[in-house]
Formats: structure tokens, sequence, C-alpha cells
């Protein structure tokens, strides 16, 4: 089920909607770079290409710190 999220980037308001798991690790991520879940958006926002939308940029941001985490496990 997707959970809605409104956040407001460069001055306007918009929603994203992901799954909670997503929304679970958005928040780890946010907490472990001292970032509030805002920012962390907005840092996402501004460095995404912009033929990509921000809802996917933000799975793509867990893969990519889940696949960091078990590699570093694996090590």
């Amino acid at each position: 089920m997707l959970v809605k999220r409104s956040v407001t980037l460069s001055g306007h308001s918009t929603s994203i909607a992901l799954e909670r798991p997503f929304w679970d690790e958005v928040d780890r991520i946010a907490a472990e770079r001292g970032q509030s879940r805002a920012g962390l958006i907005a840092t996402i926002d501004r460095e995404r290409d912009p033929e990509n939308n921000l809802a996917s940029a933000l799975r793509l941001l867990v893969l990519d710190e889940l696949t960091k985490a078990r590699l570093s496990d694996d090590s």
C-alpha cells in the first residue's frame, strides 16, 4: 500500500507516494546522514536525473544504501 507524504521543494508543495518500508528506510538514511526527511528528499531532488521521477529516485537511493550495507557485511 502506498503512503503519501507532502514535502516542499524549492518553495513548491508536492506529494510523494512510496510503500511504508521505503519510507522507513528513507527515514533511517536521513537519520544516519544527520538530515531531516525533508532535507534528504530535497538533496535527492536536486541531484536526480530530471527524466526520473522523485519517487523512483528515492527507491533507488534505498536500494543503493541496502546494497552497500550488504556488501560491507559480506566483507
